[in-house]
């Protein structure tokens, strides 16, 4: 009899598990039935913004529900980052994961930081890199990383250059920059890339690194004058100009990622569809090219994927936080 109410007990409970996964399913194959929120943690204007916007049409698309993009700048990503670790796990409440919210701020902000990336989200899928390109005035008398230095030496202390916060991308990636070449160059801190830009466009800073969306307009314009990529090699919208490791540098690579993910619990059923979606989005002719003519390069989609480049870029800028000495502001 002991026995028989044990059987008894384990297939009520198995039952009970088969009919949540079957619950789970249904809610993820229904998914999405309201319109979706997707969190940019910056202000309007550069290019996460950009990256969002254009995946965020192809899923409402996709999908038939309206995927919305709301910006939410404020303490490099920290407040928007805080507020969507705290959502409801339901799916309708995503955030656009970025390098520096997701790789640079936990060493940078260690225990301070409101959230934990491991506990408190789960990957869908890394959507695009984007290359960090650097920039000066165009009233400068230079057009290349090589003649910037050069020019840098005979105004030791007096030039500047901007981005869009304290630790955010383009601040990483100038002062990477610095290190590697021993630059003496004053930091100027903005509240988003486009402030950063306006000012750059104006003459009042004189340099600027951030991702090529943003920017190519004004390179395209002759506003701003490209100087150098940071990536490996060059990039089709830039195809004239050299990297960072072309002019003397090898082994210099930078650039912006961007990726989605949602609040820690949203169900895994969820989870894989978006991340499917995701993928199917980056696939399509109209997201590849308005990647391509901003020089970003599309991502996976792939949630595993995009689980362990997360964390090979969290060693990675560890060292740059360290060595260049950046500090939380």
């Amino acid at each position: 009899m002991k026995l028989t109410k044990q059987l008894l007990w384990a297939a009520y409970l198995g039952c009970g598990v088969a009919a949540m996964a079957g619950a789970s399913i249904a809610a993820a194959q229904a998914y999405p039935t309201k319109p979706v929120r997707i969190v940019v943690p910056f202000a309007p204007g550069g290019s996460s913004e950009i990256v969002a916007r254009a995946v965020a049409q192809k899923l409402s698309e996709q999908l038939g529900q309206q995927f919305i993009v709301e910006n939410k700048p404020g303490a490099a990503g920290n407040i928007a980052m805080s507020e969507v670790a705290k959502a409801e796990p339901d799916g309708y409440t995503l955030i656009l994961g970025h390098v520096g919210t997701l790789a640079v701020n936990p060493s940078l902000f260690g225990a301070k930081l409101p959230y934990d990336v491991a506990r408190d989200f789960v990957p869908i899928g890394l959507l695009a890199k984007v290359p960090s390109v650097f920039v000066v005035n165009a009233k400068l008398p230079v057009n290349n990383l090589t003649e910037f230095l050069a020019f840098a030496k005979t105004k030791t202390g007096q030039l500047n250059y901007g981005s869009a916060g304290n630790a955010s991308s383009g601040h990483l990636s100038f002062e990477y920059l610095k290190l590697v070449t021993g630059m003496d160059i004053q930091h100027i801190a903005y509240k988003g890339t486009g402030p950063q830009l306006q000012d750059l466009l104006g003459g009042r800073t004189d340099a600027a690194s951030a991702g090529a969306p943003p920017l190519m307009a004004h390179i395209r314009s002759g506003a701003v004058k490209a100087i150098a990529v940071g990536t490996p090699m060059r990039i089709a919208a830039l195809p004239n100009v050299a990297t960072v490791a072309e002019q003397g540098f090898p082994g210099f690579e930078t650039s912006q990622w961007y990726g989605l993910i949602a609040p820690a619990k949203t169900p895994a059923a969820i989870v894989a569809k978006l991340s499917d979606e995701v993928g199917k989005a980056l696939k399509t002719a109209d997201v590849k090219a308005k990647f391509e003519q901003d020089g970003a390069g599309g991502g996976s989609g792939n949630a595993a994927d995009f689980a362990a480049y997360i964390k090979a870029e969290q060693v990675r800028w560890a060292d740059v936080v360290k060595r260049a000495n950046i500090k939380a502001e």
